[in-house]
Order: structure tokens, then sequence, then C-alpha cells
């Protein structure tokens, strides 16, 4: 369904039409100043300079040839030439009520629809994810929440850390706690058992001891170096290890991923790249694409355009000792995605501080012809800091474990639900799903309001708090809703005809039409912030209608009717934009 804007566009645009100018001119959007009008046109201004008139002058013309529109109530010229509308509550009435039953809350699908793989930069195995994870793993999973909800047919990859020299290591650490493991008997030929040596606390334990060891014992990290030239050779031994490895990992991973709502599509990494890769290496080599440099082989992928004294550094096909690293495992990704999942977009949610590197490789796909550059994104994103403005640390210095910060959110919740009375006759286990619910939306909406490419505090107190522009003031402004229809459906009132008569509901309504654009912003920009703004102003402008007018308890039996029906549109929309959201809402709280 088409929100207001574009249904007074089209008038608009047909109006200019017939003064034989551009129907683009018409484009009509919501008013700067809301308490002159609820929608403006500016082409005026853009169609005098065309047509060399005074732009008043035609913006008079527009108005008389719209002064009849059945939905535009009042239209005005002002200033040098600006249109504006006000709009019938008969229009708006129609268009809450169409929300009210429509299955998408009033949104539109998309047109072209696409398969978009969304790479989201996973963790390193044998690593527990930090405070860094948090917001590749919220962004990403809503974009491709965004984008499913829009009809885009959506790939979400972990991708994970897997391959390279941590795998050395981590392989001499536990050769050299547990040296008789079959796993370093290279005269095994047998089959490598399915339990795993290990669990995720040997991992997290062996991997910064082998890692500290390497960067002070010279013999140590030789040691590693080999182990991973083996292992990226095909040992079996190794191989085997390292699957067990990555199991324990996901294992762990899906813990903390499950606690922010986030899962994937597929949990491939570094590793699933690498048999593309000689193929890939003897591709680019015999096309002339990558060349020799000092003993390593690179594809040059500055250009002349490049801004800067500083030339872009050649993307690393093969170091000198002839091992892969980052560019050459994502750019046989890229190989594979094209190859099995044959995607029109690959979008990736990774730390802005990664630019330069996503450049590189995006650029050398381009230049092999594996994948077009602009249809590879780089979806950069600022940190999250502490109060001192830096990445936000323990406070003995260290970093914040993802899953102490989702178990800080769990208890900062429930400590906020105590407080606000809100348990009192719920049992246990009803407060404990609630208290995860309002710390998911506390954790998810604290991040996902600001604009992605900003840095941003980290304030649990306040995040969490019923009140403000939080996750947990969105939950309770839905659990009212929820609430209050209950009581009326137990008192055998229903919801009927819509009437916008009062302020509220005009700003409420207007509101509510305003879903499909925060949507469309959200996509163009990959900046789920304009989302987040939209169902806040929503809560905003149901909480101002609530203060006004009674509901439930309302006398008159067609107001009663209407408000009620209201309150089911804004209970939908704005259901299905917490969702988009990744954030769950409780039936009461």
């Amino acid at each position: 369904m088409a929100d207001i804007a574009s249904e007074l566009s089209v008038a608009c645009g047909a109006a200019f039409e017939a003064l034989g100018l551009d129907a683009k001119l018409g484009q009509v959007r919501r008013s700067d100043r809301p308490d002159l009008s609820d929608f403006q046109c500016n082409g005026a201004m853009a169609a005098a300079k065309q047509a060399r008139r005074n732009p008043r002058e035609i913006a008079g013309e527009i108005a008389d040839k719209l002064k009849d529109h059945p939905a535009i109530a009042d239209l005005t010229v002002a200033g040098p030439g600006f249109l504006n509308m006000k709009v019938t509550p008969e229009l708006l009435a129609q268009h809450v009520t169409d929300i009210g039953v429509s299955e998408r809350a009033g949104a539109d699908a998309a047109h072209d629809t696409q398969t978009i793989v969304i790479d989201f930069g996973g963790p390193n195995v044998a690593k527990p994810m930090h405070v860094g994870h948090l917001r590749s793993a919220v962004i990403g999973d809503t974009l491709k929440r965004l984008c499913r909800f829009l009809g885009h047919t959506v790939i979400g990859d972990a991708h994970l850390g897997d391959w390279g020299l941590q795998m050395g290591q981590l392989i001499v650490g536990l050769s050299e706690e547990q040296p008789d493991l079959i796993y370093f008997d290279e005269k095994f030929d047998g089959t490598y058992p399915d339990e795993a040596p290990v669990t995720m606390d040997d991992l997290a334990r062996l991997y910064p001891k082998a890692s500290a060891k390497s960067k002070s014992d010279e013999s140590y990290r030789e040691r590693c170096q080999l182990a991973t030239a083996e292992l990226q050779a095909g040992r079996a031994g190794y191989r085997a290890l390292i699957r067990h490895f990555i199991n324990v990992s996901i294992a762990a991973l899906k813990v903390d991923y499950e606690r922010l709502n986030v899962s994937f599509d597929l949990w491939k990494g570094e590793s699933d790249a690498d048999p593309l890769i000689p193929d890939m290496v003897e591709d680019l080599k015999s096309r002339g694409i990558a060349e020799e440099s000092d003993g390593a082989w690179i594809v040059r992928v500055a250009r002349d355009t490049d801004k800067g004294k500083t030339e872009m550094p050649p993307f690393i096909l093969l170091n000198s000792r002839g091992g892969v690293g980052y560019h050459a495992t994502d750019l046989a990704t890229i190989v594979d995605r094209v190859e099995t999942i044959k995607p029109d977009l690959m979008l990736y949610v990774v730390d802005q501080r990664q630019a330069l590197h996503f450049q590189q490789v995006f650029r050398a796909s381009e230049k092999a012809g594996y994948f077009a550059e602009d249809k590879l994104e780089h979806i950069g994103f600022g940190t999250v800091n502490g109060d001192d403005g830096k990445p936000f640390k323990t406070r003995d210095g260290g970093t914040v474990r993802l899953s102490d910060l989702n178990q800080m959110a769990l208890e900062e919740a429930e400590k906020r639900i105590g407080e606000a009375n809100l348990s009192s006759d719920l049992s246990e286990a009803e407060v404990r799903d609630i208290g995860l619910k309002v710390a998911l939306a506390a954790t998810r909406f604290s991040d996902l309001q600001n604009t992605r490419t900003t840095d941003y505090k980290f304030d649990l107190e306040r995040f969490t708090s019923f009140e403000g522009k939080t996750g947990p003031y969105l939950l309770y402004a839905a659990v009212r809703i929820k609430a209050l229809l209950r009581r009326a459906a137990s008192e055998g009132n229903a919801a009927g005809e819509i009437l916008i008569q009062s302020p509220t509901e005009r700003e409420l309504a207007l509101q509510l039409d305003g879903f499909n654009t925060a949507l469309e912003q959200s996509f163009a920009k990959r900046m789920p912030h304009f989302l987040c703004e939209h169902v806040y102003n929503l809560a905003q402008a149901f909480s101002a209608f609530y203060a006004a007018h009674p509901i439930a308890a309302e006398k008159d039996e067609a107001l009663r009717a209407s408000r009620l029906a209201i309150c089911e549109a804004v209970l939908k929309q704005l259901e299905t934009g917490l969702d988009i959201l990744g954030i769950i809402t409780p039936e009461r709280m």
C-alpha cells in the first residue's frame, strides 16, 4: 500500500505535468513545520528555474489544480513558493484502517528483489566473543531481517576466523599439553574420534598462552608457523583437530548469539575457501592480474583517481613464504559465493577500521572479473565505548566478554523490573522470560538507534530504563496496548470504524503513515537507526494519544470502537518494527 506522501506526489506530479513541467517536481514529503501543515511540496522553486518564471506564481497554479482533490483539506502557498497541504481526516482514517488489516502493517514490499549475502565478519575460532562483536551481530542480523521483510532472499554467513597462524598456535599449544593425542601421530591412518579432545574453556586458555609465547620465543613461533603450513598443506591429523576446534567454538558462539536473538544460515569460515585458493592463484597468475614482488604474489589495486598522497597498498595473494592471509581467503570466499549462491549483492558488516582491507579485496574482485565492485559493500560501524570515550573495557582494563555483557544486561533488566513493581503477580519463570526480553531490547536498541558509522557510549543503567529512548520503553508501550485490548475484549468491546478527530489522533495517524519511508531509508542507507527513530516516535505519539483520551473506558460506543481499532493498528506496526529490529515483545509485564 502506498503511503500518503506517495499518493499526494502522484497528484502533484500530474498538476506539474499539466503545466508542461516535469512530473518529478511534484515530489511531496512530510512537512518541516507540522504546526502549519502535514505535507509540503517544494517543486515550484526548481520549476521556476526551468521555466524562468516566478516560483510563487507556479505554486499558485499548482494549488488551483489541486484545490478540489478529495485527499486535501487545505492547501496554501507560503514563502517563495512552498505548497503546504493538510489532508482530510477521512484519508487518515482510511490509511489507519488499511494498516490495521495489512499483513505488512502498512509497508510495501520491494519491487525488484535480490539475492543478498550478509557477511558478519565473524569471531575467531577458540576465542570467546567480546563486546566488539556486538555491533556486527545486531546490525547484520537487523539488516538480514529488514531485507527479508522487504522480500529479498538473504543468506547470513557468520564467516568464522578459522584459518591462519592462530590455528597453528592452538595445535602447538595442545601438543605440549597432550602430546600423546593421535592427531599428532603422522603415521596414524585410521578414523579420528568424533568427540573433541578440548572444551571451549580449554581453547580460551590455550590460545592466549600460545599466542603470547610465540611473540617472545622465536623457535616456538617457527613451530607454530610450521604447524600452520602443514595444516594448510592438508595434514590429516591437524585438519581433524581444527574441525573439533571449530565445532566446539560454534557450540559456544551459538549460546551468546542466541541471547542476542541472532542466527545464521551458514557457519562457514576461512577454511572453507581454502580448497578454491590454488585454482584462484593459478588463474590470477596466468592472466597477468597477479605479479611477483619481493617473493610475494600481489594484485595492484591502486588507481590514478585515488585521492591523497599515499598510494593504496597492493592486495596480497601469497606472502613471501607462499602462505595465504585474509586477502586471499576473502577473495576465494567471493568466488565460492558466486559459484554456490549466485548473489546480486554482498554486504560485509565489519568494523569501520577494516575499510582499507575491504577496498583492496573489492577492487581485486573487480579487476579479476569475479564480482563487480559496486555490488560489494562494506557496512562499517563505529565502536562501543566506555565512560572514557575509548573501547569498552572491564575495570581492570581487560576486554569485556560478550557473554558477560549479556549477563550484565539480564541482571540490570531484572533489577529494573523489580524496581518498577512489574513482577509482583508473575511466576519466577515469567519474570525470567521477561527479564531476557527486556535485556534483549535494551542491548539491541541501544546499539541500533545510533547512526551506524558513529561510536557510542555503553550505559547499561540508561539502556535498561523504562523511560526515555530505550528498548524497554518500547516494550512497555506495546505491552500497555496489549493489556488495554485484553481489557476491552473481556468487557465485550471490539474495534470498529476509525474516526480521526483530535490533534493527537491526527498525529498518531501521520506517524503510522511514516513506516514505509523508515524502512526504505533503513534499506537504502543500510542504517537501522531510521527504523528505530520511527518506532520510538510511534510509541511517543501513542503515549500522547493514550494520555489525551479514554480508550477502553470511553462511554461513547463509536469513539471507543474507533480508538480500539487505532490501538490495534499501532500494536501491529510497533510489533512488526520491533521484530525487524530483533526485539521480542512479551505479552505482559
